[in-house]
């Protein structure tokens, strides 16, 4: 039996952010990660650092989402420097391109909404195609206008975990890899989680095992009903830079690689890659921007992505089990900076972030809690 002061279950994007955010706060962390194997949400990730339209019909979603951009280049200089890892963030804004006039009218309504519910904090521009072609003077004839937020950004998600895993060595943290958590046994304060063949002992334990954390979350007092959505993503080769803002759909890495993506398929936990899908993907990326007609694809991927019923985040401690914590999203790139840098000091003692309540997972067992928060 192995003590350590707090235990987090699950090794991608939101596990290691957390494990960072708390060994920061000089907690002695453990790591336990099911392996490669395990259904990975992070290898799958677009790498967007997303605000807008995010959080229609609960502003705290929006709020929250903007804070974590606002705290973004804080979290990539603090890797910077203790990993030595470039994460790439950029952040000059970024456009959702609608192809018609109503779809305009309802991107417009929808962030009109989001502007309204937040007291006028929420920065965003209805573009003609003119106005697009400025920014973007690659974008297709099809592309009827976009919506323009300067909050939106991207990063490399694979250097992002990377720069995570470096951090968390330097600062001490354990990672236990190839263990499945099998049990989590709380009694008197302590919790004890079994994994394959070993025990591990703390004070806390986080859990943030992704689609795991269904199965996990109801053995400590905790609810989490999330289900996989499969997305699925195209890259192509290195090209001549066309594109120097993230796009919804669209976007060109530092090294010139293009990612095209994405979808949202309820298929169960089926992470296979589909050629209609891709189809789909890839002619959308070509009605955006025709010079990718003749790009070579180099690869393509599935994953599945961890989605509440309402599509928002859970986070809570539990209340029978004290000291034990569920943290879930599906938002694993832009939600990194506030899971190392508001959630982890929560978890280590400080005050809990404002409207956190919000996102308790109990909202789905009293559907009235979440109506009243939503409107």
């Amino acid at each position: 039996m192995k003590a350590t002061e707090v235990i987090v279950v699950g090794g991608g994007l939101v596990g290691m952010a957390v494990a960072y955010g708390l060994a920061r706060h000089g907690a002695k962390v453990t790591v336990l990660d099911e392996g490669d194997d395990a259904l990975r949400a992070s290898r799958g990730n677009f790498g967007l650092v997303w605000v807008q339209g995010k959080g229609y019909g609960l502003p705290a979603y929006a709020r929250w989402s903007m804070e974590s951009a606002r705290l973004w280049p804080q979290l990539a200089a603090a890797l910077l420097d203790e990993s030595g890892v470039d994460v790439q963030l950029k952040q000059p804004g970024g456009f959702h391109f609608v192809h018609s006039e109503a779809q305009a009218r309802e991107r417009e309504a929808r962030l009109g909404w989001l502007r309204d519910a937040l007291g006028g904090a929420y920065p965003f521009e209805m573009l003609d195609h003119a106005a697009v072609r400025a920014h973007l003077p690659a974008v297709g004839p099809e592309v009827f206008g976009a919506s323009y937020t300067p909050m939106d950004g991207h990063a490399n998600p694979l250097k992002l975990l990377r720069a995570l895993y470096a951090a968390c060595e330097r600062r001490g943290v354990e990672w236990v890899r190839n263990q499945r958590v099998q049990r989590i046994d709380p009694a008197q304060g302590v919790f004890t989680v079994h994994g394959i063949g070993r025990s591990w002992q703390a004070e806390k334990v986080v859990l943030a095992a992704g689609l795991g954390n269904a199965v996990l979350a109801p053995r400590v007092g905790l609810h989490a009903p999330v289900r996989p959505n499969r997305g699925q993503v195209l890259i192509g080769e290195r090209t001549t830079r066309f594109l120097d803002y993230p796009t919804t759909y669209v976007r060109q890495t530092d090294e010139g690689t293009i990612q095209l993506g994405d979808s949202m398929e309820d298929v169960g936990y089926d992470d296979t890659t589909t050629i209609d899908v891709l189809g789909t993907i890839a002619r959308r990326g070509v009605r955006s921007f025709p010079v990718l007609a003749g790009l070579k694809l180099v690869r393509a991927w599935s994953a599945l992505r961890v989605m509440s019923p309402d599509g928002f985040p859970i986070y809570e401690q539990s209340r029978s089990s004290p000291g034990a914590f569920v943290v879930t999203c599906h938002s694993g790139v832009t939600l990194a900076a506030a899971h190392a840098l508001r959630i982890a000091p929560w978890i280590a003692g400080a005050g809990a972030p404002q409207d956190l309540d919000v996102f308790a997972g109990d909202r789905f067992l009293n559907p009235q809690r979440t109506f009243d928060h939503a409107h």
